[in-house]
């Protein structure tokens, strides 16, 4: 027994060592983009920096899950793509959706014409169509349906995409325009229809559509490009009395449809109509939003609303892009300075001015995704995917800058930091992923978190300021020490365990 006894004192002894001595050192590895030049780089030195900030991971308080990130498939972004080499359209095609690239999860696409496409066009061409028989999607076979596929084919993962409408052919409509006008009521059905169909010809395709947003800016957008109109209750009345049994009556109830798309100023009295009771919200999957309205005011308090309206429904930002801006080709420093306005620095009203600042496009980009996560977004879609030099095609010369601009003349491709910046996020936070709690000692440090199925987790943070910061990360009984760069995003990944 004497020597039985020994035995077991000198094993707990082992054991209290081995506990004492645990490392508690966080392991991680830092991705970093940066105005000094990095470009999604992997980091494992780091400057001194005299700013101290505490980053406090809580994994147990899971707030809203991931839907997804990426851009949409458009005409234009897809004609540029037909024009280039077979290698560099397969580069792109392979840096937007591949497990080596941006890897992006969620993709929209335009339904009919939009502003972004070469000419106006529709599916329904034949004035009184009302059963649609004579539907097509024909156009899109040249362009944006071999895009989409070749996507598919470079992604490991899939991805989910949703379509959205600029509006019905003129035929439909109470002006017999392209452009604004209302749908007449007498083609409301003819006009769910359309969804339907759209749905068969592309699965005719082997493209899968994952839902809709009833109509892309619903609002107007000035009488530009084309356009319908809808007022809150004229969009729920469509959705739950026509879009929404339609679609549950052809089999396709697992659509998901999302109410609004337009900007976040007034996301209130859409929910509010979306949303008023369990009628209304019936086949409403979630919102969606643009970023228009302002590209560097969030709008906290209207997001949070939206999400505690459905607390249980999707909140999706569809679309945002620098717009009023042509492209600086192959300047990555023009892309960090605040030189780059939008359409509000010249047009807003003298009261929403403060809004419309010169503002750099990396941190309107950074800003925005991180203060969507933060306040219920579960998604952010970008515009186009690909632009040229000029910032089109674009049948209304509505010039804009996309992540990847091309030379189609000279067959060049330029990665903007937009590109990366977008990737910090779609890389490395995945569908299903839960945004996490995440104390930050420093207001100027814009920090979120999340929590990969596969559990690991993704901190992306951003420093808009012009010194570097010194960063202590804790995860429960485990903390590590790094910096972040000036002018920089960070992605931090926790692998599993």
């Amino acid at each position: 027994m004497k020597g039985l006894r020994s035995i077991i004192v000198f094993t707990v002894a082992i054991l209290m060592i081995s506990c004492n001595t645990e490392d508690k050192t966080l392991a991680i590895e830092v991705f970093e983009t940066s105005e000094a030049g990095n470009k999604l780089s992997k980091i494992t030195e780091f400057q001194n920096a005299e700013e101290k900030v505490v980053l406090k991971l809580n994994p147990d308080e899971k707030l809203q899950t991931i839907t997804g990130f990426g851009g949409a498939f458009t005409e234009s972004s897809a004609y540029l793509l037909n024009k280039l080499s077979k290698e560099n359209r397969k580069k792109i095609i392979d840096a937007y959706f591949s497990k080596d690239g941006a890897h992006y999860s969620l993709t929209r696409t335009h339904m009919n014409s939009c502003d972004f496409s070469v000419s106006n066009y529709s599916y329904t061409p034949i004035e009184g169509d009302k059963d649609l028989e004579h539907f097509t999607i024909e156009e899109d076979k040249d362009d944006l349906i071999p895009f989409i596929k070749e996507a598919m084919a470079a992604s490991t993962d899939g991805f989910k995409i949703f379509g959205s409408p600029w509006t019905a052919a003129p035929w439909m409509k109470d002006n017999n325009n392209w452009v604004g006008g209302k749908l007449l009521p007498e083609y409301y059905d003819t006009w769910a229809l359309f969804f339907s169909k759209y749905v068969d010809a592309y699965k005719a395709e082997g493209i899968d559509i994952w839902g809709f947003t009833v109509e892309n800016e619903p609002l107007g957008n000035g009488n530009n490009w084309e356009s319908m109109h809808y007022s809150p209750d004229e969009m729920t009345n469509f959705v739950m009395n026509h879009l929404g049994p339609k679609l549950e009556a052809d089999g396709k109830g697992d659509l998901k449809i999302l109410g609004y798309d337009q900007n976040r100023e007034h996301l209130k009295e859409w929910v509010d109509s979306q949303f008023k009771n369990e009628e209304t919200s019936k086949y409403f999957d979630g919102t969606a939003i643009h970023w228009y309205a302002s590209t560097f005011e969030v709008f906290p308090e209207e997001l949070q609303y939206a999400h505690n309206k459905a607390p249980e429904k999707l909140l999706i930002q569809s679309e945002a892009c620098v717009d009023a801006e042509i492209p600086v080709w192959q300047d990555d420093a023009w892309y960090w300075k605040k030189e780059a306005t939008d359409w509000g620095f010249e047009w807003a009203p003298e009261k929403d001015r403060h809004m419309h600042p010169k503002y750099a496009p990396v941190n309107r980009y950074a800003r925005d995704i991180i203060g969507c996560l933060n306040n219920w977004v579960d998604g952010w879609v970008d515009w186009n995917m690909v632009l040229d030099t000029k910032g089109g095609p674009n049948w209304f010369k509505n010039w804009c800058i996309a992540p990847v601009i091309v030379n189609p003349v000279t067959d060049e491709v330029y990665f903007t930091p937009l590109y990366y910046t977008m990737a910090h996020f779609s890389k490395y936070i995945r569908p299903e992923a839960e945004v996490i709690g995440l104390e930050n000692s420093d207001k100027k440090l814009m920090a979120t978190a999340a929590i990969n199925p596969d559990g690991s987790i993704a901190i992306v943070l951003f420093n808009e300021h012009n010194t570097p910061k010194h960063i202590s990360l804790l995860l429960k009984d485990k903390h590590v020490d790094f910096a972040i760069d000036a002018q920089a995003i960070q992605t931090i990944v926790i692998p599993t365990k």
